[in-house]
């Protein structure tokens, strides 16, 4: 069944939108009814699999969450989608412990969207967690000298990026 056919009362997509904003409204148990409620009929349905991996993440049921990432991904999400999934999931591993998959989907991301600046942050988090620190802190510098707002990093923005990859290093 597509997620727009009707079955009497709202249709699916309908009910899809209706789930998230209970989600979005702090309901997210019952959002995860209406979402299990709806897998019954849409099990292939990637937008579906990922609303429900990431409702199952909002209550804090990561490991629930995995296999429904996994597979929307699988299927194939559209572009605004499939960033949530990759961030949803890549952050997930890494609570989970599970970082180098962590990195791998991470490193994935940034290559595949690399306007998108959300990546190289949660990135460097898994980085960091192993053990990988300077590769982390250059990440992050460059992440704050290429988006901070603050007068005072704009201006030493070219100074902090060169610094970046250079943490150890000692000049004489």
């Amino acid at each position: 069944m597509a997620l727009n056919e009707n079955r009497g009362g709202l249709c699916v997509e309908d009910k899809l939108k209706a789930a998230v904003a209970l989600r979005n409204a702090g309901k997210a148990e019952e959002a995860k009814m209406m979402l299990f409620e709806l897998y019954e009929q849409n099990a292939g349905d990637a937008e579906l699999l990922y609303q429900l991996a990431w409702t199952h993440d909002v209550l804090g049921l990561e490991r629930v969450a995995v296999p429904f990432y996994e597979k929307s991904l699988a299927l194939g999400l559209p572009s605004e989608q499939r960033v949530g999934a990759l961030l949803g999931l890549g952050s997930t591993y890494r609570t989970l412990g599970e970082y180098e998959k962590s990195k791998g989907l991470l490193m994935q991301a940034v290559q595949e969207y690399p306007e998108n600046k959300e990546f190289p942050a949660f990135l460097a988090m898994t980085l960091h967690n192993l053990g990988e620190h300077s590769q982390a802190m250059e990440l992050l510098l460059k992440l704050l000298a290429e988006t901070s707002a603050d007068e005072g990093i704009r201006s030493y923005s070219k100074a902090i990026s060169y610094y970046s990859d250079k943490l150890e290093q000692v000049w004489d």
